[in-house]
């Protein structure tokens, strides 16, 4: 291939020619020197299908951040290989080259040279590595070799991004903890009750309850022993994240299902600490995740890594399969708490049918975001088209009303948020259902 030099030379020999009596000739001279020229600069330039390439640096980064790739080229060939580099990434990976990469580079036979590739994603998910191109310039600049599909092919090593969940919520968790805390500290102060285990004995002060008088330990002892009570542990929670049709509407500036995973994350967290089991589960018509953690060490990582990839699916979520699904993972009684959205269309035809099949064995959370929009829309007075448009708005909402009046005739609790408030209020029910021993 040639480069704008070749024509640019052509053009500078070629004005000499114009005061000459023949300057045909001369452009016919001038054209074969240049052409001369391009055909050392192929032959010379050194052969872009003798480099290999291999990549370190980060596998995971959340959204928000930035991490980094260094890209090795090898050259194999007898020949230098002087030319440009370009490591193509998918769009949403934010790729950004820097100023060293961006240079030309110079491989010398049996050498390597190494280009670092920023990444600042901009949406979670996987984000792969698509083609590196090399261009290959012989020593006068007019003529370069470039690597074919096949070549680029075989020279860019397989490396894929995983970009995390960014957890905003995160900021909430002091609070949620220190709520948890305290929570722990009535139920002991109360004494038994429903949802408490026993926890240890202590010596009886004035205004402990006669009944947590252990008569047995205090026969051993010196003095009267009560028992302590501390909510029971190792109970299970688990997320149901719907990726239906529903999830991909965008509520502020973020789909509904990246508000949802944001939620579950905070409430990990804090069951998590609570000494409870967390379980997720993603489901619209078919199971796209599953994970039931062991470990408490592990669980946040396991979830992120599991709901970093989870996209909405354009079809209508299947309650059936949902609740089936639920029986599957979580045999005894548990906390489900199903994110989705409280539309007439997809709860009343699909969640109301099996929804007494799922109250029968756990207790049920639904959490919805809110879209604040509607209430904007719902308030606007100020045109012919502004009333219009409030109406349809103040319609949907008292839908939406509707399906939560009925989901709580049914016994199930619904929690419904604006996006910057659904993760903590969501934590918040599970604390209050901690706090009154109804797990």
């Amino acid at each position: 291939m040639v480069t704008l030099r070749a024509p640019g030379l052509l053009a500078l020999l070629a004005v000499p020619g114009l005061f000459t009596p023949f300057p045909a000739w001369w452009l016919g001279a001038a054209a074969g020197l240049v052409a001369l020229l391009v055909a050392v600069d192929l032959l010379v330039a050194g052969a872009v299908g003798d480099l290999r390439g291999t990549r370190a640096g980060d596998r995971q980064v959340r959204v928000g951040s930035t991490g980094t790739v260094r890209l090795t080229l090898t050259n194999h060939g007898v020949r230098a290989v002087q030319g440009r580099v370009r490591d193509a990434w998918v769009p949403s990976a934010g790729a950004r080259t820097t100023p060293s990469a961006a240079e030309p580079v110079i491989v010398d036979p049996g050498a390597s040279v190494e280009l670092v590739t920023e990444l600042s994603p901009t949406r979670r998910g996987d984000r792969p590595a698509v083609r590196v191109t090399v261009r290959s310039y012989g020593p006068f600049g007019l003529g370069f070799r470039q690597t074919t599909t096949g070549q680029s092919r075989r020279i860019t090593p397989p490396w894929t991004l995983r970009v995390l969940p960014p957890f905003h919520s995160r900021r909430f968790l002091p609070e949620k903890l220190s709520r948890l805390r305290i929570i722990d500290g009535q139920v002991v102060a109360r004494g038994r009750g429903q949802g408490t285990e026993f926890d240890s004995l202590r010596e009886y002060v004035v205004g402990d309850d006669v009944r947590s008088i252990d008569w047995r330990a205090s026969a051993r002892a010196e003095h009267v022993m009560v028992k302590n009570w501390r909510p029971e542990r190792d109970r299970r929670v688990l997320c149901v994240l719907d990726t239906g049709r529903t999830s991909a509407a965008r509520v502020g500036d973020q789909p509904r299902l990246d508000a949802a995973i944001d939620a579950a994350l905070l409430l990990a967290a804090v069951a998590a600490h609570a000494g409870d089991r967390v379980d997720l589960l993603a489901v619209d018509t078919a199971v796209r995740a599953s994970v039931s953690t062991g470990s408490h060490r592990t669980l946040l990582p396991t979830l992120v890594d599991a709901m970093a990839t989870l996209e909405p699916v354009l079809s209508e979520t299947d309650f059936g399969r949902v609740v089936s699904e639920v029986f599957h993972l979580a045999r005894r009684q548990a906390l489900v708490v199903l994110f989705t959205t409280l539309e007439p269309g997809a709860l009343g035809e699909g969640l109301m049918p099996v929804l007494p099949q799922l109250l029968a064995r756990h207790r049920v959370v639904v959490a919805s975001v809110r879209d604040p929009t509607l209430d904007t829309l719902a308030a606007g007075r100020g045109s012919l088209g502004a009333v219009y448009t409030a109406a349809a708005a103040e319609q949907a909402l008292a839908a939406r009303d509707r399906v939560g009046a009925a989901l709580t005739r049914y016994g199930v609790q619904v929690v419904e948020a604006p996006p910057e408030l659904f993760a903590s209020a969501v934590t918040d029910t599970y604390l209050d259902l901690k706090a009154a021993g109804r797990l």
